[in-house]
């Protein structure tokens, strides 16, 4: 039993790390006049392409904005399925919804990540894209999805919210991809506040991405407003407004130049966290799957009811009574009103997995700003509750 003694301040779930450069980069914008998207959106773009080793990025205002894009510019709309997991945030399902199609949820792997043996049973004739969410930072099996799509001649749209930084097969997630969206919202392993990026190998599809992301014209503000531009344009079709602006792509700029040394950080803790939960009866950890690097955007833990020493809810209390914030990832889409409401009439027992891993799913604190103290505190006060 660990003698630390606790917290007398409270430990955020998760903080940004934001240095001087972000500061400066964000100040030099300001003075500069061009607020909205112009040249350090540009910038922002190059870099991360380069970085990710994609051939486009296309910066928008959320990964929600940029699933949604990316399925409007693969022609998804009413009368379509999409098939989603049901264990990932509601964004992943609603834009389905915002295009006039019909999510399909399908349960998950003890991973937490998409059931390809569910989405099979899930096929139909109006089936024609699915939604592999790369949960906590663990990357899908790629190999796999992209067979099944071909199978069924399905788009791919990747959620790849948690995914900056993750590797599959020894490449980022992202890179070599039709379609990927990624968040840099504030807890985000990258952050901008809010912000997104799709990434693409597809120039035809980058460059409808780019009109669709606002309002479907022909020439972004950066083009039409600089000396060189035109003030002439054309809407080409309904598109929306979801560009990202040059105060968000200051702070992304330099957030993306620590991005390799927020992700080794991470591991680190997360090591520190395998290493020391180990022994613990009824707590399941994180896998690191053999094909890929996770990055560890979440630390999932599962506490097994009946084994674990304390149930999911009293450990979230616990901790917050020793100052030590949480989060749970997720609660399963099957289970909102939404979903489970007469308009589609989901059922617990349709998921099985998903469903029982949740009674007992909690992240722990894990980001860069953490310190070594923090770390510990956490480390203490869940073997304190649960060993």
């Amino acid at each position: 039993m660990s003698t630390r003694a606790p917290r007398n301040t409270f430990l955020p779930y998760c903080l940004p790390l934001l240095g001087e450069e972000e500061i400066q980069e964000v100040v030099d914008t300001l003075r500069s006049g061009w607020i909205t998207s112009g040249p350090k959106v540009k910038r922002f773009e190059s870099e991360f392409a380069a970085w990710l080793g994609a051939r486009h990025a296309v910066a928008v205002s959320s990964c929600t904005a940029g699933l949604q894009i990316a399925l409007a510019a693969r022609g998804i709309g009413p009368g379509d399925e999409v098939i989603v997991p049901t264990m990932t945030f509601c964004s992943t399902a609603n834009v389905v919804l915002h295009l006039g199609a019909t999510p399909v949820l399908v349960d998950t792997t003890d991973d937490l990540l998409i059931d390809l043996e569910a989405a099979e049973r899930a096929v139909t004739s109006k089936t024609r894209a699915i939604i592999p969410v790369h949960y906590a930072g663990q990357a899908c099996d790629l190999d796999a999805i992209h067979e099944f799509a071909a199978r069924h001649a399905l788009h791919i749209v990747e959620d790849a919210a948690h995914a900056t930084g993750t590797e599959y097969k020894g490449r980022l997630v992202g890179s070599a991809s039709a379609a990927a969206s990624f968040s840099f919202y504030a807890t985000k392993n990258l952050s901008t506040g809010e912000g997104g990026m799709i990434a693409t190998d597809d120039e035809e599809f980058a460059e409808r991405c780019r009109s669709l992301s606002l309002h479907g014209i022909s020439r972004d503000a950066w083009t039409r407003y600089t000396s060189s531009g035109s003030w002439h344009y054309q809407v080409m079709e309904a598109g929306f407004k979801a560009n990202m602006t040059d105060l968000e792509a200051a702070i992304g700029i330099h957030q993306l130049a620590k991005i390799g040394a927020f992700t080794e950080r991470r591991i680190a803790i997360a090591d520190r966290y395998d290493e020391a939960f180990a022994d613990l009866t009824g707590v399941a950890l994180p896998r690191r799957l053999p094909y890929g690097r996770h990055c560890f955007h979440l630390y999932p833990i599962q506490l097994q009811p009946g084994v674990a020493k304390i149930g999911r809810n009293e450990f979230i209390e616990g901790l917050r009574d020793r100052n030590i914030g949480t989060s749970v990832h997720f609660i399963p889409l099957h289970r909102h009103p939404l979903y489970s409401g007469p308009r589609f009439g989901y059922r617990r027992e349709q998921f099985p997995v998903s469903d029982a891993i949740f009674e007992g799913l909690v992240s722990l604190p894990l980001y860069p700003k953490m310190t070594e103290d923090d770390v510990a505190d956490v480390i203490a006060a869940t073997r304190r509750l649960l060993s």
